[in-house]
């Protein structure tokens, strides 16, 4: 069993970065893709990017694709999430999660944080 912990959403304004981290406990997590979705209020969650277990295959949504960067470190069980040129409709809960898949389908994911809210201002 892996637990997940995100943290490094906050409020910034249109342009600005932000890091996200999440942070794995127990399990394997050196072994299993890791993602991260997003949930805006009143909207479904999507998939924003995933990262195979070693880190030399990362898929991007295309909403994201130049702007936000994945990568983990295997050694600290943590995977980041640096997010550049940010923009209102980023605005949404994140959630990193992890599973043995190369799928973009969030039910293909077991292991899930509790989600850290980012907010970007116009």
């Amino acid at each position: 069993q892996v637990q997940l912990v995100e943290s490094g959403g906050g409020l910034v304004q249109a342009g600005d970065s932000l890091r996200l981290s999440c942070a794995a406990s127990g399990g394997t997590f050196s072994s299993i893709t890791m993602a991260w979705f997003r949930q805006a209020p009143g909207k479904e969650r999507e998939f924003v990017v995933r990262i195979n277990w070693s880190g030399g295959i990362t898929d991007y949504a295309d909403s994201v694709k130049g702007r936000f960067t994945i990568s983990r470190d295997n050694v600290k069980h943590t995977v980041y999430l640096q997010m550049n040129s940010l923009k209102p409709e980023d605005t949404a809960n994140y959630y990193c999660a992890g599973g043995r898949t190369i799928s973009r389908a969030g039910s293909e994911y077991y292991y899930w944080g509790q989600g850290t809210q980012v907010t970007v201002s116009s």
